[in-house]
């Protein structure tokens, strides 16, 4: 067991007959290191990616909501009468008449 374990330590598994097999497995085995470390880094950006445009998601939502509630707030009829007045436009006491206006075909 002590010879064993001074092999492995002074690397005589890498140099001796049929290291090759070896070899084989630790490149295999830093491949997949190497894969596993490059997938996660894909994964956080990802995952920082998503983060990023949840956020400007929510600050344009909240921006939207602002603007509409403006518009419908300027868009009151006794915010534009207010507005108005100082050009001396002013809402009408009376309600609207109809023009009805007839043309030369309409008579015949």
């Amino acid at each position: 067991m002590k010879t064993n374990f001074q092999d492995i330590i002074r690397g005589k598994f890498l140099v001796s007959d049929g290291s090759l097999n070896n070899w084989v497995f630790i490149f295999y085995c830093t491949f997949l290191a190497i894969l596993m470390i490059g997938s996660s880094h894909k994964a956080d950006q990802k995952v920082m990616e998503i983060a990023s445009i949840n956020y400007e998601v929510k600050k344009l939502r909240s921006e939207f909501v602002d603007t509409r509630k403006r518009l419908m707030q300027k868009r009151m009829e006794s915010t534009i009468a207010r507005q108005m007045r100082w050009r001396g436009i002013y809402t009408s006491e009376e309600p609207p008449q109809k023009i009805i206006v007839k043309s030369e075909n309409d008579q015949q």
